[in-house]
Order: structure tokens, then C-alpha cells, then sequence
């Protein structure tokens, strides 16, 4: 497990570094090895304008070793408000390198998921989404929560082709099969998504350790009940242990609050 950035409370950024534009957020990063697994093999980073999760995977310590990876490189975008895509691109190529070098040889290999979110530098307030593998990011907005990536895993294949239904998918046996990763000696392919950045936005960036415990209604009302961002990510992620905890658990909740001068004093409803 590797972390990097702090939790922050009405924290006041600037947009872009040539722009007046403030933006007023919070934001709680948590992870738990939850009940079942010995080693905690997820990482996330939280340091404006990125932040992220990643879910390892490999042999005994190889899915920790690259994890950290990712999230180390990725912080090293930490402070630049003038984040883009290629520059996200760049730092998931180094960390392949990294994987390679620090997990050496090994049977099964080393890769990780990525999901997360970064304040785009478009003219306009804007998110840039971006993911490979199974791990997500959620919107919660006036009462509504919306997945916005979508899952690089064998399953999420066969429901887009039809081959099964919703119900057969939670019981299906290559559930933990994703089909995109950040290492393995592959060249990493990011899917990028624009998201407005508005007030009275909720967003959750989680690693499949709380999509396997919670359903997308589950996860709603505990969005839509906790009055802060780290009212929100100690719930989710308490309740996911208490369902099963069968795997590691990591979320990053984002509240926004004001963008220039509009403001929201509430992000449930």
C-alpha cells in the first residue's frame, strides 16, 4: 500500500494557473486490507489537481509494488494545474518501466488497475476521467448517481455483447478477469472522459474491493446520507467489511463545493 497527498476540508484552489477562477473542494482518501487478505496491494494518491485509485495484482507482493508505482509517478503531477492527457500518458509509461525494474521476475507478473480524476485545463471547469481495468469513478448529483467509466474486465465484455444479463454477471466465475492493466510489460491505454466540474457535485473513485460488497444502490444512499466527504468514505468503506471484506478496499470521496461564484451548501439531498 502506498499513499501520497492529504485529506482536505473547503480547501480554495485555482483552476488554472492563468485564471481567476477558484474552485472551493473536499476530498478523504481511505484504504482497509479488509477481512480476508493478508497484504494490502491497493494505493491511491490525492494531490490537486490529480487524484486516483489503484487495485495491484501478481504474485505475493508483486500487485503492491505496482501500484505504488503508478500512484508514485502520478504525484509527481501533484501542484500543476495545467494537467493534461499526455502528460497522464506519460506518467503510466514510466511506471510501466518502474514495474518491471522493482517487481523483477515473476510467475504471474505485475500490473495494477488506475481510475481517477484530474482537474482538466480547458477553458471551461472540467474533469478529466480516466481508467484502466475494474477499478471506477462515480458521480453523485441531485439525487442521481451515474458510473462514469466502464470496466476493462471479461464480464463488463460479455454484458456489452449480450452473452449474459446483469444477474449472471454477479456470479460469474471470471469476475476478477480484467482485460486492460498498467504493467505487464504492455503499453498502457487510458479510456479519457471530459466531466463537468460543477457545485454540489459528489464523486467517488473506488477500487473493486467496494463494488464486490455494495450495489449501485448501496452506494447511493451512503452517498446521498453522509453529509461529508469523509463522513461518506468511512461509511462506504465500513460497510463494504461489514458485507464480506473480501478483498482490499480503497475510495477517494470529492465534494464540490463552489466554482468561481457559484456555490452549493449542500451536496445531499
Amino acid at each position: 500500500m502506498t499513499t501520497r497527498g492529504e485529506n482536505a476540508s473547503h480547501r480554495r484552489l485555482r483552476y488554472r494557473g492563468d485564471r481567476d477562477t477558484e474552485i472551493e473542494l473536499s476530498w478523504f482518501a481511505l484504504t482497509d486490507v479488509g477481512r480476508r487478505r493478508d497484504t494490502n496491494q491497493d494505493s491511491y494518491v490525492a494531490l490537486p489537481p490529480i487524484f486516483a485509485v489503484a487495485d495491484g495484482m501478481g504474485g505475493h507482493s508483486a500487485g503492491e509494488i505496482a501500484s505504488a508505482a503508478v500512484v508514485r509517478r502520478l504525484a509527481e503531477l501533484g501542484g500543476n494545474m495545467e494537467v493534461g492527457e499526455t502528460d497522464i500518458d506519460e506518467m503510466l509509461s514510466d511506471a510501466v518501466d518502474d514495474i518491471e525494474l522493482d517487481a523483477g521476475e515473476t510467475e504471474l507478473g505485475a500490473g495494477t488497475t488506475v481510475t481517477g480524476v484530474c482537474m482538466s485545463p480547458e477553458d471551461e471547469p472540467t474533469w478529466r476521467v480516466f481508467n484502466i481495468g475494474d477499478s471506477r469513478v462515480y458521480q453523485y448529483f441531485k439525487g442521481a448517481l451515474s458510473q462514469i467509466t466502464v470496466d476493462h474486465s471479461v464480464v463488463q465484455h460479455l454484458l456489452d455483447t449480450g452473452a449474459i444479463t446483469e444477474e449472471e454477471a454477479e456470479i460469474h466465475p471470471h469476475a476478477n478477469v480484467i482485460t486492460r492493466a498498467v504493467g505487464f510489460n504492455e503499453a498502457p491505454i487510458p479510456d479519457y472522459t471530459a466531466l463537468a466540474l460543477i457545485p454540489g457535485q459528489r464523486l467517488l473513485i473506488c477500487s473493486d474491493g467496494l463494488t464486490k460488497e455494495l450495489t449501485d444502490i448501496g452506494i447511493q444512499h451512503f452517498l446521498a446520507t453522509q453529509p461529508t466527504a469523509e463522513d461518506a468514505a468511512r461509511t462506504l468503506v465500513q460497510q463494504s467489511l461489514e458485507n464480506a471484506g473480501r478483498d482490499n478496499v480503497t475510495v477517494i470521496v470529492i465534494d464540490v463545493h463552489a466554482v468561481g461564484e457559484d456555490r452549493t451548501e449542500e451536496i445531499t439531498v
